[in-house]
């Protein structure tokens, strides 16, 4: 597919280039970070409008809901991430732009709780002039990470909500990370941009931090029932298989499973100063961002932190499930298929096959086995009239 194929590949071309100028600066490595270490995870797009904020924050919210403590940073003076938890700085509040610019702000004096088990770095329209306060002071590059050092043994993961650049501030969150995830969707414009995206990484590899990798690319309000989509992710898929065998940051990246659908109520969200799952924690995009979190904590950590809808526990040598099912799910009869929640959201079959097929495993391992998971509470019902006149 070649004119998908091409940007892409003049994007890796580029990716192999010798030096850039925004690097040209930094000539020392970082040293390790003392005590324990948690994850410390970049969320990175310099296309806008990707999913890149709402992915940082509700991870986030899913990784919380699975017991780990998370530290987020929001380096993007949008404050996108901020305004998502609905908080709104006043001048007495302490943001990522005063730690960077005032010697003596610490990490401690810029963090705040947003959820539990989750606390927030913020930002403000002012960070914008950081880069430019900044252009003299030798090592800006690692102020931020030198600065976090102290309280990153409080946390299992650290998330960065980089901006929609490639420049200080973003440059500044891969000189803490060791993963980058990269929230795109499956458009052409998206995909173009990933060859600069990953020439930056390994530029930041080479010159600051030699620990980082690109650990998986995230794909955000997903219609896989699409041609193009299908056509991108294909290309996707074969330029990182041609990578294994390469030194280069992205070797291990993979698209990551499952992809984010495209759901109303992820937009819907942030309006409420709310993460999906405090807004709506069984829609389509909640389940999405929980399976995903269950993937990646498994990778990260291994087995220790149990999901809030299911506790494990060994009964006789046998694994036993005590089950908590949070809202049943309607049957519509109207039309194509279709499955509503219990707020009256609805979503097509196929998108939740997964999801049915996963309760139907757990209430029959519930049942030890025998026969199907006849408890399921799913019922037939009209269809509202609203629905039947077209989506939400």
């Amino acid at each position: 597919m070649e004119r998908m194929d091409a940007p892409l590949r003049n994007g890796m071309d580029a990716a192999r280039a010798p030096h850039d100028a925004s690097l040209a600066a930094a000539t020392r490595a970082a040293p390790p970070l003392a005590g324990k270490q948690p994850r410390i995870v970049a969320l990175l797009n310099q296309k806008g409008g990707v999913g890149k904020t709402t992915t940082t924050v509700n991870l986030a919210a899913a990784f919380a809901e699975r017991g780990r403590r998370v530290l987020l940073v929001d380096l993007d003076p949008q404050a996108h991430l901020t305004l998502h938890f609905g908080i709104e700085p006043d001048e007495s509040t302490l943001t990522v732009y005063d730690l960077l610019l005032d010697p003596e702000v610490a990490a401690d004096d810029a963090i705040l709780p947003a959820r539990e088990r989750v606390d927030v770095m913020l930002s403000e329209v002012d960070l914008a002039a950081a880069e430019v306060e900044l252009a003299g002071r030798p090592g800006r590059e690692c102020i931020l990470r030198d600065k976090l050092a102290p309280v990153l043994n409080r946390y299992d993961l650290v998330m960065f909500d980089c901006p929609p650049s490639l420049g200080l501030l973003t440059i500044s969150g891969l000189a803490c990370a060791g993963h980058v995830l990269v929230p795109m969707q499956a458009h052409f414009l998206p995909l173009q941009g990933v060859g600069r995206l990953l020439e930056t990484v390994g530029l930041v590899r080479a010159a600051i931090n030699p620990s980082l990798e690109v650990s998986g690319i995230i794909l955000c309000a997903h219609e896989g029932n699409t041609t193009l989509a299908r056509e991108i992710v294909a290309d996707l898929d074969s330029f990182f298989d041609a990578a294994r065998d390469q030194e280069v940051p992205w070797r291990d990246c993979r698209i990551l499973e499952p992809a984010i659908r495209r759901n109303i109520k992820l937009a819907e969200a942030p309006s409420f100063g709310q993460t999906i799952f405090d807004y709506a924690p069984w829609c389509a995009g909640a389940n999405d961002y929980r399976t995903l979190a269950e993937g990646l904590d498994e990778h990260w950590f291994g087995v220790g932190a149990t999901s809030a809808g299911a506790a494990h526990t060994a009964v006789s040598g046998r694994e036993s499930h005590s089950l908590e099912v949070k809202s049943p799910l309607r049957l519509i009869d109207d039309g194509p298929a279709a499955i509503a929640d219990a707020d009256g959201a609805a979503f097509e079959v196929e998108s939740l096959r997964n999801e049915i097929d996963s309760l139907d495993r757990a209430f029959n391992a519930h049942l030890g086995g025998a026969g199907p998971a006849t408890g399921l509470p799913i019922s037939i019902v009209p269809a509202p009239a609203a629905l039947r006149a077209g989506d939400e």
